[in-house]
């Protein structure tokens, strides 16, 4: 149950229909800044003083003052979840209690910024409220809208845990008052090449032998679990299993005559990211996700995952595909 923002306290709250779901600028909260390098060490200087990150509470009113610092800068650490509300909502008043409850119970992973609608009319404009309460959370400056109304605890933390999942997928899994863990340099291919582990992988790669390349990279993953680019090898080599001896163009056309069938989608979307098409390999992925559910679903977001993996965190498409994907989840 929500309530509706009646007029005479909307302020300037446009009069729109627009789902919470539609563009939300939030520019307009931060206009002299330089939004996501500054936030980026911003959150890397309180990623090195855990003192005064542990100072900050979990629990905090946001204002069109602190938003940039408060809100979207330490979305970089954690995810922040915001809490739209009034004081005359009485869905709020059973909500609220919750979310507060849910975040201490979390210690730290994630924090609780709450706005009074009435109070911080800019922002409320910002995600076009239309309803109280409003939650929406923000994730590497970029908002993920969650639900509108109250909802049971028990609902509520499986919401929270999916949130919490897809903060780390997209790189934000750090603790308020814990430093974040600094990610090590890829190693060049320089420095790949004299890894003599990776020796018979790359042999057996270049013979087409997959059997033997896969082995030599679960070989490498079995004493040393974290090897990132031993995971990405084991992951490009799955991926050319999968479409070695496939026809290109027919997969393509039974995926777009059939965008249920989940295996033809991936697929799919395994021969357009082998030709150099990321972004309509992703898109076709997170169609599904949001045409799906349960183990389905699951399954679709699994998949996607691995593309983004294979392409790298760094490149633009995976970084607004995980954006997408975030939506398409809640």
């Amino acid at each position: 149950m929500s309530a509706q923002v009646p007029p005479s306290r909307a302020g300037s709250i446009p009069a729109s229909n627009a789902p919470v779901r539609g563009a939300v600028d939030l520019a307009a909260l931060a206009q002299a800044r330089e939004q996501q390098r500054q936030a980026e060490e911003r959150a890397a200087q309180l990623a090195a003083n855990p003192e005064a990150a542990a100072a900050a509470s979990l629990v905090f009113d946001a204002t069109a003052e602190n938003f940039q610092t408060e809100v979207i800068d330490r979305s970089f650490q954690v995810p922040v979840v915001i809490d739209l509300w009034a004081t005359w909502c009485g869905p709020c008043k059973q909500l609220s209690p919750v979310l507060e409850k849910l975040v201490n119970d979390d210690a730290g992973t994630w924090v609780l910024a709450k706005v009074d609608v009435d109070a911080q009319q800019a922002i409320a404009q910002a995600f076009q409220v239309q309803s109280v309460p409003t939650v929406v959370a923000i994730i590497k400056g970029q908002p993920v809208p969650m639900f509108q109304g109250a909802m049971p605890e028990a609902q509520l933390r499986q919401v929270m845990d999916e949130l919490i999942k897809v903060a780390a997928e997209n790189g934000v899994s750090g603790t308020v008052g814990v430093p974040a863990p600094v990610e090590p340099a890829e190693p060049t291919e320089a420095e790949l090449a004299d890894d003599a582990r990776f020796d018979a992988a790359f042999d057996a790669f270049e013979a087409r032998d997959w059997d033997a390349a896969e082995k030599a990279y679960r070989d490498i993953l079995e004493t040393d679990p974290q090897e990132p680019d031993a995971t990405a090898g084991l992951i490009r080599v799955q991926l050319m299993r999968r479409t070695d001896g496939v026809d290109a163009a027919a997969a393509i056309a039974a995926a777009d005559a059939a965008p249920a069938d989940i295996a033809a989608a991936k697929q799919a979307a395994d021969i357009e990211l082998l030709n150099g098409d990321a972004r309509s390999a992703f898109g076709r992925m997170i169609a599904v996700v949001r045409a799906t559910s349960g183990d389905e679903r699951q399954a679709a977001r699994e998949h996607l995952v691995s593309l983004f993996e294979l392409v790298g965190n760094q490149d633009p498409d995976v970084a607004a595909a995980r954006t997408q994907l975030a939506n398409a989840l809640f």
